[in-house]
């Protein structure tokens, strides 16, 4: 279990990582990470401003983002939801 918890942390130091470096507010990207189940959700919130420049035209960076958090929790044999507030 102690593997498991520090590949959930790897998630959320990612996500935290790459949206710090979209966003102009790097200060205000907060993630917070929860379990529901076999599901680990991860709630992304930025700057009001920043929002779209974490989702992108046509939420085609969310889904990128998703895509890669998708690959780890696969890899760690787990599922992950991301939520952008």
């Amino acid at each position: 279990m102690a593997t498991e918890a520090a590949q959930q942390g790897r998630m959320r130091i990612l996500l935290e990582h790459v949206a710090k470096a979209l966003v102009d507010d790097p200060a205000a990207v907060v993630v917070t990470e929860s379990q529901d189940g076999d599901f680990t959700k991860l709630h992304l919130q930025v700057a009001e401003a920043d929002v779209g420049k974490v989702i992108g035209r046509g939420g085609r960076i969310a889904k990128a983002i998703r895509a890669l958090l998708k690959v780890m929790a696969t890899r760690d044999g787990t599922k992950v939801n991301l939520e952008i507030d």
